[in-house]
């Protein structure tokens, strides 16, 4: 279901992609600042909810971190996106297992329209300036960010780590 609401909003931006096809994976395996040779890295923060599989807690976050691995293969006229989002783990658990964001689709916009341009200006080599369309979060968020319990501060890449 989440690959699909990525793919679906890659899809309406790809008209500003010059004809390329362009597809996305959600994957684990790619590391910050590791990106193959000839790939690009975009990384950015967005709202997202999560869910405890054990005892079915629900919270928000403010700044979910993804990192996104594109590259243009233009003999193939095909481009590749590898995304990673950031999982948190349940503070109330002794035995939480990091969860997957939900991201809401309006953000999933968002931040698909920025990796738009990232990928306009690296891989087609557009001067677009620079724009930056807010996520949009709705709710409430209790308490500080917990460093502890998300994956991005472990690994160095989030914008709250201490």
């Amino acid at each position: 279901m989440a690959l699909k609401l990525w793919e679906s909003s890659l899809q309406a931006k790809a008209s500003e992609l010059h004809e390329d096809t362009w597809h996305i994976t959600i994957t684990d395996s790619i590391e910050p600042h590791k990106q193959a040779h000839d790939w690009f890295q975009y990384i950015s923060g967005s709202f997202a909810r999560f869910a405890c599989s054990l005892c079915k807690r629900s919270w928000m976050s403010k700044r979910v971190q993804v990192v996104f691995h594109f590259h243009l293969d233009k003999a193939k006229e095909q481009g590749t996106i590898k995304l990673r989002r950031f999982k948190q783990k349940c503070r109330r658990c002794n035995e939480a297992k990091m969860e997957d964001p939900n991201f809401p689709v309006e953000n999933i916009d968002v931040l698909i329209e920025r990796l738009v341009e990232k990928i306009r200006m690296r891989c087609y080599k557009e001067d677009l300036g620079e724009k930056n369309r807010p996520s949009v979060f709705n709710g409430r968020v209790n308490g500080p960010h917990e460093s502890a319990h998300c994956e991005a501060c472990r690994l160095g890449v989030c914008s709250q780590a201490s």
